[in-house]
């Protein structure tokens, strides 16, 4: 009976590593006849595992999604991640997750090894969460979108005292806001919108064929839509320090950089005002040049000039 249960919870890590296993395979690793395995996934059916079974010349079996949560199998690194977490989710960004996130937490940490609860405690120790670092949202509307997004479902939603009537395709989280990108139907193009401006929770709508995405390198497309798009003035600005370098002053909504070789990079911003960007680029500490626009070049020298008049 061990050997069997202990075999139970090698299949079932296996199923849970990949999306589709031939049965032969599974019977390999195992080191049991494939009417062995065909048995065990029987096993593991009747505890509520929803195997399904895969057609095709060798046959094979995944797992697939049920209606009720079975237990799951984590790693020592897949369990020490998931700890924290659910600790950072306590103090996140997504309001109503506060209590649901701790009495999980509280059963994870229940069976934790102590090796793997010091270590979660370690890094626990060593991070000071800063409350108010982005307006939160409802994790029920989170769970609502991330479905459309899934399902190609339509939906449509008070965003800012209008309805929008749009196609969703991903939840965006920059580490202060959460933003849905989506295909806005009225509009006929691609729209980012900041979650927690929704002004009513979102209906539901026909099903959709998934458009091509706008872009090939998504974080990239709404890094750009976040930093620059919105704004009246567009900037493009050379930095004389390699890419890795200027990274670490900056962020994805703040600006999108592109690397041009090992020692400079360039930054695209933009801002409501030139000034804004003047002082924002000029406060990094790193030599630039700004390439575009010509009147932005004209308040760098202007600010360039105060600065050296107040520290004469």
């Amino acid at each position: 009976m061990l050997e069997t249960s202990a075999r139970l919870l090698r299949l079932l890590s296996l199923l849970q590593s990949r999306p589709d296993w031939p049965g032969p395979e599974l019977a390999g690793r195992l080191g049991v006849t494939t009417r062995t395995v065909r048995r065990d996934v029987d096993r593991l059916r009747g505890l509520g595992y929803p195997v399904e079974s895969v057609t095709g010349t060798a046959g094979g079996y995944r797992l697939g999604v049920g209606a009720a949560l079975p237990p799951l199998l984590l790693d020592d690194e897949e369990a020490v991640a998931v700890a924290l977490g659910l600790r950072a989710a306590a103090t996140g960004s997504v309001s109503g997750m506060e209590e649901t996130s701790l009495r999980a937490l509280a059963k994870l940490e229940q069976v934790l090894p102590s090796r793997l609860r010091h270590r979660v405690t370690a890094v626990q120790s060593a991070i000071l969460p800063l409350a108010g670092a982005g307006p939160a949202v409802e994790a029920s509307l989170l769970a609502a979108l991330a479905a459309a997004c899934r399902a190609h479902e339509g939906i449509r939603f008070g965003y800012q005292k209008k309805t929008r009537r749009v196609e969703p395709y991903r939840l965006v989280h920059t580490g202060r806001r959460w933003y849905l990108l989506a295909f806005d139907l009225d509009r006929d193009d691609w729209r980012t919108f900041r979650v927690d401006r929704f002004d009513a929770p979102p209906q539901p709508g026909p099903r959709f064929a998934p458009r091509p995405a706008p872009a090939q390198d998504l974080s990239a497309y709404m890094s750009h839509a976040l930093s620059s798009a919105p704004y009246r003035f567009q900037a493009k600005i050379l930095f004389h320090a390699p890419i890795e370098v200027v990274a670490e002053h900056t962020s994805p909504t703040a600006g999108r950089l592109e690397k041009l070789d090992e020692q400079s990079c360039l930054f695209h911003a933009g801002g409501g005002s030139l000034d804004q960007i003047a002082l924002y680029i000029a406060l990094k500490g790193i030599d630039f040049q700004v390439l575009e626009p010509a009147e932005l070049r004209d308040h760098v020298r202007a600010l360039a000039a105060r600065l050296t008049r107040a520290g004469a």
